[in-house]
């Protein structure tokens, strides 16, 4: 059983590492983005993450974790993203690092605060949703540029109740959802609620957990704009996501010089 204190010594050792998925454009195929996935290889083997993040998220782990997270991120993408400045990352924040100047404290840390504010993506779950002191470092952090995510969104009341509440930029699908989408049911209900709401707010998509072609298409028709998915890559290191960049940019198919370490 995983325990803070093997969490505290992986960090220690350096066991932890980051991957990134790509986020495409459904409408073309060009990689906008990507999402910064935290990964733990602990005495040979990988730890699966829902096996070290909600306990790291009970304690004050969950911020060093972010801020290695943002720092790797940094460090591995930073000159690359600024050369890019059509491309996202998303990292995910857990509750503690919200409302007691953790973002702005991460962002000085990282050369984030200046540079890369805009392309910073900081995601959310329903779970790590900030009492009053976290919403107003949030709205704070959105008006100097940096963006909020809403992740693992299932479009029921609870939701709801939260994007009326909170500013957030962007909803991330929950895979499930996805999921549902198959030859028996190619357009869930889900999809007309998810109609409704963006015919009336500024919020962008992403569909998590796309597979299939299939998906894919009633997703476009749907006018959903980004998805990621094993359907379009693997987690991926650093230099193999520029690669991928490259290679779905338009008149691309050749691989493009990495940049950083």
């Amino acid at each position: 059983m995983i325990t803070p204190e093997d969490i505290q010594a992986g960090l220690e050792r350096g066991e932890f590492f980051l991957q990134y998925q790509p986020i495409v454009s459904l409408a073309d195929g060009r990689c906008v983005g990507c999402e910064a996935l935290l990964r733990w290889k602990r005495l040979g083997r990988m730890v699966g993450p829902r096996d070290f993040i909600p306990l790291a998220e009970e304690s004050a782990l969950g911020g060093l974790l972010t801020y290695h997270a943002i720092e790797t991120a940094a460090r591995e993408l930073g000159p690359w993203l600024l050369e890019r400045p059509h491309v996202f990352i998303g990292i995910n924040v857990p509750p503690a690092l919200l409302g007691r100047g953790g973002i702005e404290y991460a962002a000085m840390k990282t050369g984030y605060q200046q540079t890369l504010r805009e392309q910073l993506v900081l995601e959310v779950t329903e779970r790590g949703i900030p009492d009053g002191m976290g919403m107003a470092e949030m709205e704070e952090a959105a008006r100097s540029g940096v963006r909020f995510a809403l992740d693992d969104v299932m479009l029921d009341s609870a939701n709801l109740a939260i994007l009326a509440r909170c500013k957030f930029h962007i909803i991330k699908i929950d895979r499930t959802r996805v999921a549902g989408i198959a030859p028996g049911q190619p357009r869930p209900e889900w999809l007309e609620g998810l109609a409704a709401l963006l015919a009336t707010t500024n919020l962008q998509v992403i569909a998590e957990g796309v597979e299939t072609p299939e998906q894919a298409q009633v997703l476009r028709d749907a006018g959903i704009p980004m998805a990621q998915g094993f359907l379009y890559g693997q987690p991926l290191a650093a230099r193999a996501l520029q690669a991928f960049h490259a290679w779905h940019e338009p008149g691309g198919h050749g691989v493009e010089r990495a940049t950083g370490p």
